[in-house]
């Protein structure tokens, strides 16, 4: 599916389909938002080569999965970046890759399923930036995304609280599993974000190169995205952190509770080796044993063995090995 956004110089909007590329190309002073969404490859690459992207760009455009990134051509300034397709609970996105070229009089977006960001802004809502340039709807629309992913970091640091409360009672090993898992994800949201920090950082460079489709005018709205950026790197980082905190404290309580155990098991058989030496002892099959002709003999033994055994638990206790 095609769809167009076309800005007339009388500020008048116009909303339809590929027909109205068309009208564009015949008034240069008119600006055009141009979204591809799951269209067909083949027709999407005709039709981007049309309107003068560059070859390389409409290859990585339409990877299945490519790493975000931003390049400057000589008409166009191509994004290329992780959006969302649904969000869920518990770090769980559903994403998907969204590319855009950037000109001075048009924004191109296209990707393979529903983008929430461009849904939402293709509306009144995108109206207003595209009427200030094309590369303030891109921004937005990029802003828009790591908004949700802000929202969604949020709600995580609510439930990693709870968690931290649980775990101050006693953690498990199901506790555990779950802190794991959002340790995992957590590495893949800081991928993810580290690659957009870069095309924040990229931005910045171009402002400063005073491009014609990127200048000091949108220096505002380039560091607003950038400073956003870096905000979901910091708290994905900080979660991070937290989730390492709690697992490394479960494994200290769990080792400390396995040498307490084996403390007290090593005791037991430090006093139960002497006994056992003394019953090995006397239980020899030696015809001649001297002490075995000894009329109390074993209460002597046992006496003896109970010694032992007492002294031995009174000096673990000197030792507060018990």
């Amino acid at each position: 599916m095609i769809r167009c956004m076309l800005l007339k110089p009388d500020k008048s909007f116009t909303y339809g389909d590929h027909t109205l590329i068309e009208l564009w190309q015949k008034n240069p002073s008119y600006q055009i938002w141009i979204d591809f969404d799951g269209h067909q490859q083949d027709q999407e690459k005709a039709l981007l080569k049309e309107l003068g992207c560059h070859s390389l760009a409409i290859t990585d455009a339409q990877r299945e999965r490519h790493p975000p990134k931003i390049e400057l051509f000589d008409n166009y300034i191509f994004m290329l970046y992780r959006g969302i397709y649904h969000p869920g609970d518990d770090l769980v996105f559903d994403h998907l890759q969204i590319s855009m070229f950037v000109g001075t009089n048009i924004v191109i977006t296209s990707h393979r399923k529903t983008s929430m960001s461009i849904d939402k802004l293709f509306s009144e809502e995108g109206q207003k930036y595209l009427l200030k340039s094309p590369i303030t709807l891109a921004l937005r629309i990029f802003h828009y995304s790591c908004g949700i992913y802000l929202q969604k970091l949020f709600e995580f640091e609510e439930k990693l609280e709870a968690i931290e409360d649980k775990f101050q009672f006693g953690g498990d090993d199901k506790m555990m599993q779950e802190i794991t898992l959002y340790q995992s994800r957590l590495t893949k949201l800081k991928r993810t974000f580290n690659y957009h920090s870069n095309i924040g950082s990229e931005l910045k460079i171009l402002v400063t190169d005073e491009t014609p489709i990127i200048n000091q005018a949108d220096l505002h709205t380039v560091t607003d995205v950038h400073e956003r950026i870096e905000r979901l790197l910091s708290l994905s980082q900080m979660h991070y952190d937290i989730c390492s905190d709690l697992v490394n404290g479960y494994l200290s309580v769990t080792s400390h509770q396995l040498n307490a155990t084996m403390r007290v098991l090593t005791v037991i058989t430090a006093i139960f080796i002497p006994l056992g030496f003394l019953a090995g002892l006397y239980g020899m099959n030696f015809e001649y044993i001297p002490e075995l002709k000894v009329a109390n003999g074993y209460f002597y033994l046992l006496g003896f063995m109970s010694f032992i055994s007492i002294s031995l638990v009174l000096l673990f206790k000197k030792k507060r090995w018990l």
